[in-house]
């Protein structure tokens, strides 16, 4: 392990877990599996070259995001939520992509030790390579802000719904289902 890139994602996250460890290890892999260097800053990507589509929001995601500069805010770390322990990463440069699927670890293990064999495990071990499943999203994309007609509140027109004569936000739109009990 490299102590001054895990000294970081600590740093950013809080604390040292398990979980931080996941995400550690399934970042440096995807860096191996893909080819990609690590920058002085130890963040990888300072634009969306790099994307990273996580299946769980846990503590792993932190490192992902300190290691190799993904962030919801750049467009370029993005969620697929099944509660998976798993990361798919793609590399726009180059058209690469792999998915990371955490393999099973052995049962009973308390917090600490868990934490000890996740920081032991090699990648092979932690990981599944496997092919990706998700497209590679499109670049993001700069949405104009719209004002809703019902609370005044601006959101993207992306995120915006008409109803009737109105441009209402998500929060003031009701869905029309006869279903709805």
């Amino acid at each position: 392990m490299n102590d001054k890139i895990w000294k970081k994602c600590v740093e950013f996250h809080g604390h040292e877990c398990g979980g931080l460890t996941i995400g550690y290890k399934a970042a440096l892999y995807a860096m191996e599996l893909l080819n990609i260097k690590m920058g002085k800053d130890c963040c990888v990507s300072r634009d969306e070259q790099l994307v990273c589509i996580s299946e769980n929001d846990a503590c792993g995601v932190d490192a992902i995001q300190v290691i190799l500069g993904c962030s919801v805010g750049k467009g370029n770390l993005l969620f697929h939520m099944c509660g998976k322990q798993a990361f798919s990463f793609y590399n726009r440069d180059t058209g690469k992509s792999v998915r990371l699927v955490l393999k099973p670890r052995p049962e009973g293990l308390s917090k600490g030790e868990s934490f000890r064999y996740y920081q032991a495990c090699s990648f092979e071990e932690m990981f599944d390579v496997k092919e990706t499943k998700i497209a590679l999203p499109e670049n993001a994309r700069i949405f104009k802000s719209i004002c809703c007609s019902r609370c005044g509140e601006t959101a993207s027109e992306n995120m915006m719904h008409l109803q009737g004569d109105e441009i209402l936000c998500r929060d003031c739109y009701r869905e029309y289902n006869r279903f709805q009990v």
